[in-house]
C-alpha cells in the first residue's frame, strides 16, 4: 500500500466493553448491575432451559430417572407453550428495556410545566412545589435516565405478564370451553380469585367481565408496550391501529371509491380479544410465535454457543489469514469474517459491530474511506440474514408459511447469497484497484494451516448442522438440538485436553464408551439403568453399537466433565472462550471470593453454558416480541376477512403489471423495514402482498425471499439504517453517508431478487408441468439430480441465468465504483449499467418497456412471460457490450491513456480479482 492513512484513520480496536456499549445503545438496552444482573441471568438460563427441553423431548415435559423410568411432569398443548414463550420475552423486555429515559415528549413537556410555573410563580411556592414532588414521583416510577435501574413501573408489569401465562397453566379447560361459547362465558375475576369475592362491588365494570378477557386486554396491551421498547414506536403504532381497524373499520362505506374494499364485518372486542390472544392459528401467538418456539430460538441459542466459544474470533482471524494478504485485504477479510458470523448471528447490527470491532479500524489504516470501510462491513454484515446454512428469523417464517422444508429453502437462497457476497468482493476490489491498497503484512496474519489444525471443532457443528437438514433430512428443530448437543459435546473435549490430560480424557471417553456399550448390549439401557436393573434387555451387538455411537455427545460431555474435575487447572492450547465468559468468570470469582476459581477448567465451562443460555435469551428477546406483535396483524387479517379484498385492491392499483408489483413491493419493504427487525417487515408484508405475488404466478418460494431480501436492505438503507449507522459508531464517521456507501455496496442485492422472480432457475426453482391443476404452494419445485441433468432445460434456464448474474454484478461494480483496470468515465458506467441488467434480469426491462407503452396508449403493457428465445438474445447482447467494454477498459491502461499515479503498480494492475 503507498498511502499513508491520515491521523483520524488510525484509531484504536474498541475493546470489548466498548463494543458491547455500543450495542446496547444502538439496541437501547439498559446496562443493568447488583440484583437485577442476576435476575437478568436466571430467568434467561431458565428461558433457555425450557426451550432446550422442548428440543429434546417435544412438548411432554419428561425425565428419564434410573429406577422409575420415564418420569412425565407435563405434557403441555401449543397455545400453553406458546405463552410461556411469550412471557419470558415480556418479563426479559421489562427488565431490559427502559420504558422511559426522560428525553421524550410527554418528559419534556412536564419538565416545561415546571419551569413555567417557576418563572411565574416561583420555585418555593405551594403549587410548584407540588408539581415539582409529583413529577419527581412520576419520574421514580417510570423514567430510567440512564438506562441502569429496574422502575417500580416495570416491577408491577412482570407480574401482570407472570400471571397471563399461568391463567393457561392452570385454567386451560375454561379456555378450551371458552373456544366454543366465547369469552364471556369465562369466569368473573372474584370467580377465580375467591378472596376477592366481599369487595366485588368496589370493582365496578371488572366484576362483571371474565377474568379472561381482562387477562386477554391485558396481555394484548403488554406486548403493545413491550414492542414499544424493544422495536420501536412506529411498529407499536402500526399494531395498534390493526387492532382499532378490527373494531371500527365497519364503519368504512362499502360503497367508498378505493378505500370501500377495506370495509368488514362488525367485530365484538371479546371476539377480538379470543382471536388475537386465545388462538394458535393468529394473533399474538399464532404461526409466527410458534416457529419461534419451534426453530428459531434454538438457532439463536445455537448461535450463543458457538460465539461464547471463541468461535467468532477464530472466524474473523480464518478471514483475514485467507484474504488478507491480497489487494484490499482487509476489505475482502470483512466480507468473509462477515459471512462466518452470518451463520452464528442473524442480526445485522451485532454482526456489524463485532466484526466490525476488528475490520473497519484495519480497513481504514490500509486506505479506505471511514465511511466506505462502515459501508462495507455493514453491507456484508446485513447478507448475514440471507446467507445459509443457517440464515436469519425469518428464513424460519418461510420454512412455516410456505409449509417448504428448511432443507430446500437454504439450497433455494444459496446462489442469490453467493451472488450478494461475490458482487460486495468485486466492489471492494475495485476500490482497491482505484486507490492502490494492498495487503497486510503476512507476518501479522495466522497461518492458515495452523489456524485449521487449532480451531477445525468449530466447522464441525457447521457440517453436522448441513448433515442432519440436508442429508437425513431431519426436521429443523431436531437438526439445531443434535448440532447443540454436539457443540457442548465438542467444548468440553476441547476444555479438558492439554498434554498433561490427554491419556486422562481418552482413558475415560474409551471407558466410558465401552461401559456404555456393554450396558446397551447386556440390558439395553444407560450404564446407570444396567447397574439398577432396570433396562429392558439385552440386544444385539450391532444394535448396542449404534444406540452407543447416538450417545457419544453424552459421553464426550461427561468425560471432559471427569477430566476436568480432576484436573481443574488445565491450560486448553486450543480454546480461547469469548471474553464474555472469561469476564463473567471472573467476576463470580471475586463474589464467590475466591479469585482462583476464574482459572479454574470446569468453573470456566460452567460459566460457558450459563453465558451462552443467557446471551441466547437477550439476543431472543427482540425477536420474541417482534414475532408476538407483529402476529396480530396477519390475526386480524384473518379474522376480519380482509385477505381477498386487499389482494383485489393491490392488483387493481398495480394494473396487471408485474413489474409495478415488484416495485410496490421493494419500496413497501425498505420504508416499512427502516428500524424495524427483518422479521416484523417479512411477517407484515408477507400477509399483505405475498397473495398478490402468487396470483401472478410467482413462485410462492421464489415471492417470500423477495421480501425477505428488501426487508434486509432496510437495514442498510438510508434514512433509517440501523447496520450502516452501527458501522459508523466504529468507523467513527458520517453516519447518513456510511449508509450511502452501504446501500451502494447492496444494489445487486437490490437487482438479484427481481432477477430470481422472472428467472426462477436461479433460485433453483422448477415449475411443474401440472401446474395449472395444483395448489400455489406446489406449482413449483427444488432442482433434483434430474433436473440438472436435462441440459435442455438446465442449460438455458439455470446455467446461463447463472452465468449472466455473475458477470452482471461484475458490471454492477464497474458502475458503482467506476473502476475497473483504470478509470470508468460517465459515459462508460452507463454502458456497464445496461450490460449488468441485461446479464442479470433482461425480462425486467422487456416488462418494463411494455409497460411504459401501455400506459401511453401503445399495446396492453405487462404481458406475459418474455420467451426463452429473447431473454438469451438480449443476455448475448449484454455479454458482447460487457466484453467489450471490459477489453477497452483494460487496453487504455495498458497503452497508457491513464497515469498510473494511483499508487498501484503494473504487477497489481495485472492481479484478478
Amino acid at each position: 500500500m503507498t498511502d499513508e492513512p491520515s491521523p483520524d484513520e488510525t484509531t484504536d480496536e474498541p475493546d470489548p466493553e466498548e463494543t458491547e456499549a455500543l450495542i446496547q445503545e444502538i439496541e437501547r438496552k439498559r446496562s443493568l448491575t447488583g440484583w437485577a444482573v442476576v435476575a437478568v441471568a436466571t430467568i434467561g438460563i431458565a428461558f433457555s432451559v425450557f426451550q432446550m427441553w422442548l428440543a429434546a423431548k417435544g412438548f411432554v415435559l419428561s425425565l428419564a430417572v434410573p429406577g422409575l423410568g420415564e418420569v412425565e411432569f407435563v405434557a403441555l398443548q401449543l397455545l400453553q407453550i406458546n405463552a410461556i414463550h411469550v412471557a419470558f420475552g415480556l418479563v426479559l423486555t421489562f427488565l431490559l428495556y427502559p420504558s422511559s429515559t426522560g428525553d421524550g415528549p410527554i418528559s419534556s413537556r412536564c419538565i416545561a410545566l415546571g419551569a413555567a410555573l417557576d418563572a411565574r410563580l416561583g420555585p418555593d411556592h405551594p403549587l410548584s412545589r407540588v408539581v415539582h414532588a409529583g413529577g419527581g414521583a412520576l419520574r421514580w416510577v417510570f423514567v430510567d435516565p440512564d438506562m441502569d435501574r429496574v422502575t417500580p413501573f416495570d416491577l408491577t408489569l412482570i407480574p401482570i405478564a407472570v400471571l397471563s401465562a399461568a391463567y393457561f397453566m392452570t385454567d386451560f379447560d375454561e379456555i378450551q370451553r371458552m373456544r366454543a361459547l366465547g369469552l364471556e362465558s369465562g369466569r368473573p375475576i372474584q370467580g377465580v380469585f375467591t378472596f376477592l369475592e366481599p369487595i366485588a362491588g368496589a370493582l365496578g365494570p371488572v366484576a362483571d367481565t371474565s377474568y379472561a378477557m381482562v387477562l386477554g386486554v391485558l396481555g394484548v396491551l403488554l406486548v403493545l408496550e413491550a414492542t414499544r421498547r424493544a422495536i420501536s414506536l412506529y411498529l407499536m403504532l402500526i399494531v395498534a391501529a390493526f387492532v382499532v381497524y378490527a373494531r371500527f373499520g365497519v364503519l368504512i362505506p362499502q360503497n367508498a371509491a378505493y378505500v370501500g374494499v377495506l370495509s368488514i364485518p362488525e367485530l365484538s372486542w371479546p371476539s377480538i380479544i379470543q382471536n388475537l390472544w386465545y388462538n394458535t392459528e393468529n394473533g399474538v401467538f399464532g404461526i409466527p410465535v410458534t416457529v419461534s418456539v419451534q426453530f428459531i430460538y434454538i438457532f439463536i441459542l445455537f448461535g450463543a454457543f458457538l460465539e461464547m466459544s471463541g468461535a467468532g474470533q477464530w472466524f474473523i482471524d480464518l478471514a483475514y489469514a485467507s484474504t488478507g494478504t491480497r489487494r484490499g485485504g482487509p476489505a475482502k477479510a470483512s466480507i468473509l469474517a462477515s459471512g462466518f458470523m452470518g451463520t452464528i448471528s442473524g442480526s445485522s447490527i451485532a454482526n456489524t459491530v463485532t466484526t466490525g470491532a476488528f475490520t473497519i479500524p484495519l480497513m481504514k489504516k490500509s486506505g479506505y474511506r471511514p465511511e466506505f470501510a462502515g459501508g462495507v462491513e455493514a453491507s456484508a454484515s446485513s447478507g448475514g440474514q440471507i446467507l445459509p446454512p443457517v440464515m436469519g428469523a425469518a428464513a424460519f417464517l418461510i420454512v412455516q408459511y410456505t409449509a417448504t422444508p428448511f432443507a430446500d429453502v437454504i439450497v433455494a437462497a444459496a446462489i442469490p447469497a453467493i451472488v450478494f457476497f461475490f458482487g460486495v468482493w468485486v466492489m471492494v476490489h475495485f476500490e482497491a484497484s482505484k486507490l492502490g491498497i494492498g495487503g497486510l503484512d503476512p507476518a501479522d496474519l495466522v497461518d492458515v494451516r495452523s489456524h485449521l489444525r487449532s480451531g477445525w471443532f468449530y466447522l464441525v457443528p457447521i457440517g453436522l448442522l448441513l448433515y442432519y437438514l440436508i442429508v437425513e433430512r431431519l426436521s429443523v428443530a431436531r437438526s439445531a438440538w443434535f448440532t447443540l448437543v454436539a457443540i457442548g459435546a465438542l467444548i468440553a473435549l476441547v476444555a479438558a485436553y492439554s498434554d498433561e490430560t490427554r491419556g486422562r480424557l481418552g482413558a475415560l471417553f474409551v471407558g466410558l464408551f465401552a461401559a456404555t456399550l456393554g450396558a446397551q448390549y447386556a440390558a439395553g439401557t444407560s450404564i446407570l439403568g444396567a447397574l439398577l436393573g432396570t433396562g429392558p434387555g439385552g440386544q444385539s451387538l450391532a444394535a448396542a453399537f449404534a444406540a452407543t455411537v447416538g450417545q457419544l455427545g453424552g459421553i464426550s460431555i461427561v468425560a471432559g466433565v471427569l477430566t476436568l474435575a480432576t484436573h481443574p487447572f488445565v491450560e486448553a492450547p486450543l480454546l480461547e472462550f469469548d471474553d464474555a465468559v472469561d469476564r463473567a468468570a471472573e467476576t463470580n470469582a471475586d463474589a464467590l471470593g475466591r479469585p482462583r476459581l476464574a482459572d479454574n477448567g470446569l468453573h470456566r465451562l460452567i460459566v460457558f453454558l450459563g453465558k451462552s443460555m443467557e446471551g441466547g435469551a437477550r439476543t431472543a428477546v427482540p425477536v420474541v416480541i417482534a414475532v408476538a406483535a407483529a402476529g396480530i396483524i396477519p390475526g386480524v387479517i384473518s379474522v376480519t376477512g380482509l385477505g381477498p379484498n386487499l389482494v383485489a385492491l393491490i392488483e387493481a392499483v398495480a394494473g396487471g403489471s408485474l413489474v409495478l408489483l415488484l416495485l410496490v413491493t421493494a419500496v413497501s419493504s425498505i420504508l416499512l423495514g427502516m428500524g424495524m427487525p427483518t422479521t416484523v417487515t417479512y411477517i407484515i408484508l408477507v400477509s399483505l402482498l405475498a397473495p398478490a405475488l402468487t396470483a401472478f404466478g410467482v413462485p410462492e418460494l421464489a415471492a417470500h425471499l423477495f421480501i425477505l431480501y428488501f426487508g434486509v436492505i432496510a437495514d442498510i438503507t438510508p434514512p433509517v439504517a440501523v447496520a450502516a449507522y452501527a458501522a459508523s459508531g466504529v468507523a467513527k464517521s458520517d453516519a447518513f453517508q456510511t449508509g450511502i456507501e452501504a446501500f451502494s455496496l447492496s444494489l445487486n442485492k437490490a437487482i438479484v431478487p427481481f432477477a430470481f422472480i422472472l428467472s426462477p432457475g436461479l433460485v433453483l426453482l422448477r415449475r411443474e408441468p401440472n401446474a395449472a391443476e395444483l395448489e400455489v404452494g406446489g406449482k413449483y419445485r427444488v432442482l433434483g439430480t434430474a433436473d440438472l441433468l436435462d441440459l435442455g432445460y438446465a442449460v438455458p434456464e439455470v446455467l446461463i441465468p447463472v452465468i449472466g448474474i455473475f458477470l452482471g454484478v461484475v458490471a454492477l461494480a464497474a458502475t458503482v465504483i467506476g473502476f475497473v483496470y483504470t478509470p470508468v468515465s460517465r459515459l462508460e458506467r452507463a454502458a456497464f449499467a445496461l450490460s449488468s441488467l441485461l446479464l442479470m434480469a433482461p425480462g425486467l426491462g422487456v416488462r418494463g418497456v411494455l409497460d411504459v407503452l401501455g400506459l401511453v396508449g401503445i399495446g396492453s403493457g405487462g404481458g406475459g412471460e418474455v420467451a426463452l428465445g429473447l431473454e438469451l438474445a438480449l443476455r448475448g447482447v449484454g455479454l458482447a457490450l460487457f466484453v467489450a467494454l471490459l477489453l477497452g477498459n483494460r487496453g487504455q491502461g495498458a497503452s497508457g491513456f491513464f497515469s498510473t499515479d494511483t499508487g498501484a503498480d503494473a504487477d497489481a494492475d495485472a492481479e484478478t480479482v
